[in-house]
């Protein structure tokens, strides 16, 4: 089985932490593992609310076994991701405090000799691998389809006075469309989930430079918070860190 650590951080600028975080390393219904990242949006606790729900929707879900046994991942991930948006905007319609509300949400588990992950807005996974820090996950984000129009070049995204501006999120609209992804094991090494208070305090390199350091996933996790911190701690910090290699047998 794979190996994890996660934490989740208020930050320095927030008065509460709109990050909801869920690892379980063992199998949870059809699936072998699973992780969750989400990144709350909406006014005071709305945001809170929807990442906390979406979360325990989608593990629900996932570990009720109402889906028939052989069900694929992408297929319980899709099922469970369509739930959570269901729930949200039910609440939301009905308690006017809860108006408005979503969440980005970045799931992952392993199916065979395969790395699975889904995505809804800017909360990314990335694969640490040779040295070399890959993102997998498409941005759900205006800044992501400026630079992909070719509008806004990539050096300037991470800084963007509209990098927070995202283009679909858990909650916001009835259809959900969910992105999938597959990268072998044999090309992951360390998974890296997060949210974006990560990555728009730290660049690339400066998270490389810690994942390929020889200390432990917690050592390494806290590291990464603690340099996002540093770095201005502008908005709430979740990191999960996954290790693969027992997988695949292989040493990062």
């Amino acid at each position: 089985m794979p190996q994890s650590f996660s934490i989740t951080d208020k930050g320095l600028r927030r008065e509460m932490n709109q990050d909801f975080i869920f690892s379980s390393d063992i199998p949870l219904g059809e699936l072998s593992c699973l992780y969750l990242v989400a990144d709350g949006m909406g006014g005071h606790q709305a945001g809170e609310y929807a990442s906390k729900y979406t979360v325990e929707t989608v593990a629900e879900v996932v570990g009720g076994g109402a889906l028939p046994k052989g069900t694929g991942a992408e297929k319980i991930l899709a099922e469970a991701f369509r739930a959570a948006n269901a729930r949200i905007r039910h609440d939301s319609a009905r308690y006017r405090e809860l108006y408005g509300m979503g969440t980005t949400l970045v799931a992952c588990t392993v199916e065979g000799d395969t790395l699975v992950a889904a995505n809804v807005g800017d909360s990314r996974l990335y694969v640490f691998h040779g040295g070399r820090l890959r993102q997998v996950t498409v941005d759900h984000s205006l800044v992501e389809e400026m630079v992909r129009a070719g509008t806004l070049e990539r050096e300037y995204a991470r800084t963007h006075p509209e990098r927070n501006v995202i283009t679909r999120a858990v909650g916001v609209e009835d259809e959900l469309r969910v992105d999938f992804f597959r990268v072998p094991l044999s090309e992951c090494g360390i998974v890296l989930m997060c949210s974006d208070g990560l990555t728009t305090m730290l660049e690339d390199s400066e998270i490389e430079d810690i994942l390929q350091r020889d200390i432990t996933l917690e050592q390494k996790a806290g590291i990464l918070v603690s340099r996002a911190n540093r770095a201005g701690g502008k908005d709430n910090i979740s990191v999960i860190l996954i290790d693969t290699s027992p997988l695949t047998g292989a040493a990062e």
